[in-house]
């Protein structure tokens, strides 16, 4: 397990919902560089991956009203879906600005700069994931290693010093109103739909999908105390308990955070959920 690019779209429900958020987590997982124009990895039932060619690209009309099964949460009716969107090739300065209203400069300095649309919605697409490539993150690696405490003969644990690490990006995904997150990710959601159905889910809808990895990350166990951590064959630190080392990359992310910050990015969580579930049941 390494604290790496971790951080992580959680505002993977919101704005981008992608976007914004809370990506950076999760980014801590990996610290490989992401190519110019990634692959789009599609995961397995296994929990595995695999890249698959771009397809040829969709206007926003034509993906939004390719065949595909009834949403369980469909957008509500007075969802304020923006009619002059760009194209998703071209659509990077438009999900830059609209971030920018809600994130402060020091976050989305975490973003890497192009394909936003599409990194933040395969990086979504994979947060549920026990392994995922570089290709699917969508953040830069968050500034500086994880902190750990302790010895082997004591026990090694995530340091309570390395809360601050995280806090500047937890306060900031917890002080965005959900709403207006959800508002932002709604009037984009017909880029943000093309984005997943070119990902390889032609029959998919993307707010069904983002509702899942929340109900995921909501699952996340509560320790009593910090899980105890040991260096692998290539020094890289993971969870002693077999366990919580088999869970996803976003849940591993929330078990990193001091147990405030993971209460309050959940607490975040469920508020987005409930903003983007008011079309279906709930």
């Amino acid at each position: 397990m390494q604290d790496r690019k971790a951080l992580w779209p959680w505002a993977v429900a919101g704005v981008l919902v992608l976007g914004g958020a809370g990506w950076w987590l999760f980014r801590d997982e990996l610290r490989t560089a992401m190519p110019a124009a990634p692959p789009r990895a599609v995961a397995t039932p296994a929990g595995g991956d695999r890249s698959v060619p771009p397809e040829t690209p969709q206007t926003p009309a034509a993906a939004a009203g390719a065949s595909a099964a009834p949403a369980r949460y469909p957008l509500p009716r007075d969802a304020a879906i923006d009619a002059a969107l760009p194209s998703l090739a071209d659509s990077d300065a438009r999900v830059r600005e609209d971030l920018a209203a809600l994130f402060p400069a020091p976050v989305l300095a975490l973003l890497l700069p192009d394909h936003q649309l599409q990194r933040l919605v395969t990086h979504i697409d994979n947060l549920d994931q026990a392994r995922v490539p570089a290709s699917a993150l969508a953040l830069r690696p968050l500034p500086g290693d994880l902190q750990v405490e302790g010895d082997a003969a004591s026990g090694i644990t995530v340091a309570g010093a390395n809360a601050a690490r995280y806090a500047p990006y937890v306060a900031a995904f917890t002080a965005v109103d959900a709403d207006a997150l959800a508002a932002a990710y709604m009037r984009l959601y017909p880029l943000v739909q093309q984005a997943y159905r070119e990902l390889g889910h032609p029959g998919g809808q993307f707010n069904d999908r983002v509702v899942a990895v929340i109900d995921h990350l909501l699952l996340t166990p509560e320790p009593a105390r910090p899980p105890l951590l040991e260096r692998d064959a290539r020094g890289r630190y993971r969870f002693v308990d077999p366990q919580l080392q088999a869970r996803s990359i976003g849940q591993k992310a929330l078990l990193r955070l001091e147990a405030d910050q993971a209460r309050a990015v959940k607490h975040q969580l469920r508020a987005i959920r409930r903003a983007l579930t008011r079309g279906g049941p709930g």
